[in-house]
């Protein structure tokens, strides 16, 4: 029998690898690149934002034989890990094709509640899916929850996107309200978006005795 290659083994770490972010924006426009397209568009411009202003702090990379094959981010303390404020955005379009784009911005904007890590989204490479690197990412987005003293984990999914949510559902995220955008279906392609919570225990309640 063949032995597997541990060099192929999916691997979870926190921040990103070296010279990786332009990966990671590329990464993340296949994810969402429908959904961000009318506010970061065309393509190419949408991903330069993105790569130009991330915040390695806020991922989790997952990695195949020194490859990024998967990204996770999150927010927390005012920072997530797709940045950028009014004013890159101003800089990178122009102000007068900036402002429609910033409004579409802030509909997508989700702030943390006290003692929640807000999920910045989730991407994993096509031709890497189905090898378990959501679910590592996923529980390595609990674990560092956790390390922060978090009680929940929240994330919104879209209703296009049901293969993902049934990831979520495999991870103990729970829907616990939907909000339907009719208005953004034929901008964004999409007409609602479920936040799911899942609940985890800070690491120092688990150190109580």
């Amino acid at each position: 029998m063949k032995e597997p290659n541990e060099n192929q083994t999916p691997r979870v770490g926190r921040g990103l690898p070296p010279d990786t972010r332009r990966r990671a924006a590329e990464l993340y426009w296949e994810a969402f690149g429908r959904k961000l397209g009318a506010a970061l568009g065309p393509d190419a411009a949408g991903t330069a934002f993105i790569a130009e202003h991330l915040n390695e702090d806020r991922a989790i990379a997952a990695t195949v034989a020194g490859e990024l094959v998967g990204v996770a981010g999150y927010r927390y303390g005012g920072r997530a890990f797709t940045g950028g404020s009014a004013r890159d955005v101003v800089r990178a379009y122009g102000k007068l094709r900036a402002l429609p784009r910033i409004a579409l911005l802030a509909l997508l904007e989700r702030t943390p509640s006290p003692r929640e890590l807000v999920m910045d989204g989730i991407a994993v490479d096509a031709a890497q899916r189905g090898r378990g690197i959501g679910s590592l990412l996923l529980d390595e987005i609990a674990v560092v929850g956790a390390e922060l003293g978090c009680t929940r984990v929240r994330l919104d999914v879209i209703d296009v996107n049901p293969r993902a949510r049934a990831l979520y559902e495999r991870h103990g995220f729970v829907a616990t309200r939907t909000e339907h955008t009719p208005y953004l279906r034929s901008l964004m392609g999409f007409g609602s978006a479920t936040t799911m919570i899942r609940r985890i225990v800070p690491c120092a309640a688990l150190g109580r005795g």
